[in-house]
């Protein structure tokens, strides 16, 4: 009896390694990936909730990873026989797409939950976008001039276009651009709320905005999956490109102060060939972020890192070298998609505020976008019918012992 005791207990061992090495199909969220339920604890009290309010709890975790069942995946997640990354990408997490397609190439930790810092400012600008003129005249105020952090120079009096204040969310990340466009869209709250409104509508579940510039509040979280869909739906937007694009611009004085220049600060405008323009953002909590688009060959690629440091080699450098390994990449290979809406949207009516219209090249729908067809699996999926038949191996094996007990 013990003999086959010993047997069956082998047998098992045998079918759980096997199951082990084969590859099990990732859950949501998988054990030891914290990460993609919330992000780190804060280290100051820019997160701490107003008086008599609490601290909202974390975003639920989808059933299946939004993109595919590779992007529940922690780590790196390359195609099959993939070279690895290159040096010094030091980013918690990444991920490279082809804008055209939706398809991600590579990536590591895509749903990994952190704080986005400006970078979410890509919610705020397609809100604007779509809703406002961009000649509509905006008065600034105190309270804008009031804001944290980085500010492209807005004082009380000052009159703005919205496509100035646009320009100056882009070009120097301004927080008092944020709050100043954020009263044209109906208040601090009213964008908030929007602004999570079009994440749902995107797919992009990990995301909860707090503030409208990307500042931390209370319940922050984005991943790079997601402001991957949000500069994907940026990089459909004409006047977004543009301004994202623009290396300086003048922008309004206010009282006795003239007009004055303002520059883009993101780095590779001026050294990556093909560069289109991104963003970049930093807060004590988020670390450093950073999103940029460039074009090749017909080509345009998006590269997003989050929780990323400037030393020892800087974040515009390892989006460089991100994009370069991105475009070395065979095509015909994703690991995953970014999908054109959530699996079951509450879309808006055509032209209503915060429609969000398909970007160009998505000619497949959601449902098929979220499909493990077509994706490289990378050796770590296997398709049902062959789980289906080691289950019926093992249990052929253990009856096959069974009997003999008898027999014997």
């Amino acid at each position: 009896m013990r003999i086959v005791r010993s047997r069956l207990l082998v047998v098992l061992i045998v079918a759980l390694g096997a199951m082990t090495l084969l590859g099990a199909a990732p859950s949501a969220a998988q054990p030891g990936c914290s990460q993609q339920v919330a992000p780190p604890p804060p280290i100051d009290s820019s997160e701490a909730p107003a008086p008599g309010t609490t601290v909202p709890a974390p975003l639920s975790v989808p059933d299946r990873p939004v993109g595919g069942p590779r992007m529940g995946e922690c780590g790196l997640v390359l195609p099959g026989g993939a070279p690895a990354p290159p040096a010094g990408i030091t980013s918690m997490s990444w991920l490279i797409a082809d804008a055209g397609s939706g398809d991600v190439l590579a990536a590591r930790d895509p749903h990994a939950r952190n704080r986005p810092a400006s970078t979410l400012k890509l919610f705020t600008a397609l809100l604007a976008a779509d809703q406002l003129p961009t000649n509509r005249v905006v008065v600034g105020t105190q309270a804008d001039a009031d804001q944290d952090g980085s500010r492209v120079g807005i004082g009380p009096g000052g009159h703005y276009t919205v496509r100035q204040l646009l320009t100056g969310l882009f070009l120097v990340s301004g927080n008092d651009a944020a709050h100043a466009l954020a009263g044209q869209l109906g208040g601090v709250t009213a964008t908030v709320e929007q602004m999570n409104a079009l994440a749902a509508r995107l797919g992009a579940l990990d995301t909860r905005a707090a503030t409208p510039s990307g500042l931390d509040g209370p319940g922050m979280s984005a991943s790079a999956y997601d402001l991957a869909l949000a500069f994907r739906q940026v990089l459909s937007r004409p006047l977004l490109v543009e301004l994202m694009g623009t290396k300086q611009a003048n922008f309004p004085g206010y009282g006795n102060r003239p007009g004055f220049v303002v520059s883009n600060d993101n780095k590779l405008l001026s050294t990556y060939p093909g560069a289109m323009g991104g963003k970049t953002g930093f807060t004590d909590d988020a670390r450093h972020t950073q999103l940029d688009a460039a074009q090749r060959g017909g080509r345009r690629l998006i590269v997003v890192l989050m929780r990323g440091e400037q030393r020892p080699v800087s974040m515009s450098e390892q989006a460089a070298r991100l994009l370069n390994y991105g475009f070395a990449l065979p095509t015909g290979r994703p690991v995953g998609r970014l999908v054109d809406e959530a699996e079951s949207p509450e879309t808006a009516p055509d032209g209503a505020p915060g429609a969000v219209p398909a970007p160009p090249g998505a000619g497949v729908n959601a449902a098929s976008r979220n499909s493990t067809s077509g994706f490289d699996q990378g050796g770590t999926l296997l398709p049902l019918a062959l789980w289906i038949g080691l289950a019926i191996a093992v249990l052929a094996a253990l009856g096959a012992l069974v009997a003999r007990q008898r027999h014997r």
